[in-house]
């Protein structure tokens, strides 16, 4: 049998390499409107998201929401969001990305507490979803169609 990477190239897939933590989460670069980050890869995260803090850093025009984020940190988190951004996974582009604001500091004071990098935000379902996502979790690859 061909391997993945070659069959799924065929298939016009983008390959984008992740690494995994020390504490088990995989971690991926990424680029919003141009600027570098990192974030981790969470298959159970329906919305991609960035914390507060990053709002100027990736350029964001945040605008006020009344969706309230819930997760590993809590329910009835208050959130923000930003339409029309730019997003970059390795070679994988998206030119109309919304993303989710909210206060991401429980994730990385977790983080922090196992002196693990701070992450700035977290690549969810929304992203998976459109790029037909194929996660090789053995050779610690991303695949997007």
């Amino acid at each position: 049998m061909e391997n993945l990477h070659e069959v799924l190239k065929k298939e016009k897939y983008k390959k984008i390499k992740f690494k995994v933590t020390k504490t088990q989460h995989l971690q991926i670069k990424a680029k919003i409107n141009g600027i570098s980050g990192n974030f981790i890869l969470d298959t159970g995260a329906s919305n991609s998201c960035v914390g507060f803090e990053c709002i100027e850093r990736f350029e964001l025009d945040a605008k006020k929401s009344k969706t309230k984020a819930s997760g590993a940190g809590g329910t009835g988190m208050k959130t923000q969001i930003s339409a029309q951004n730019k997003l970059q996974l390795g070679s994988w582009k998206n030119k109309d990305f919304s993303i989710v604001i909210f206060d991401l500091s429980h994730v990385n004071e977790a983080l922090e507490s196992y002196k693990a990098k701070p992450v700035h935000g977290i690549i969810g379902a929304d992203v998976l979803l459109e790029g037909k996502a194929i996660i090789d979790y053995y050779n610690h690859y991303l695949y997007l169609k």
